[in-house]
């Protein structure tokens, strides 16, 4: 069986209560803007970093389970429509 993801799933990455939206801040200082440590850009960074790996989990997980049999799958105590499910309590951790 296959499965087909897109953006949809990718928002669910996000989970309950976290935002896809990203916040800029203004500085006045252009040069000084990589050279902090706490630079918004290495904010940004960090975030679309980590959501491309969460993404990447994500799918890793819902493509190992989706080529499990229904009797490996219930023997591990998932049915087949909780793979989204599980892969995204996989991406929490």
């Amino acid at each position: 069986m296959h499965f087909v993801h897109g953006w949809r799933d990718a928002l669910a990455l996000f989970g309950p209560g976290l935002s896809t939206y990203i916040h800029f801040n203004k500085q006045t200082n252009a040069a000084n803007t990589l050279q902090t440590p706490d630079s918004p850009r290495k904010g940004i960074i960090m975030n679309v970093a980590r959501s491309f790996n969460n993404w990447r989990k994500y799918r890793q997980t819902v493509s190992e389970l989706g080529r499990m049999s229904n009797r490996d799958l219930h023997d591990l105590g998932i049915d087949r429509a909780d793979i989204q499910r599980v892969a995204r309590e996989a991406v929490a951790r």
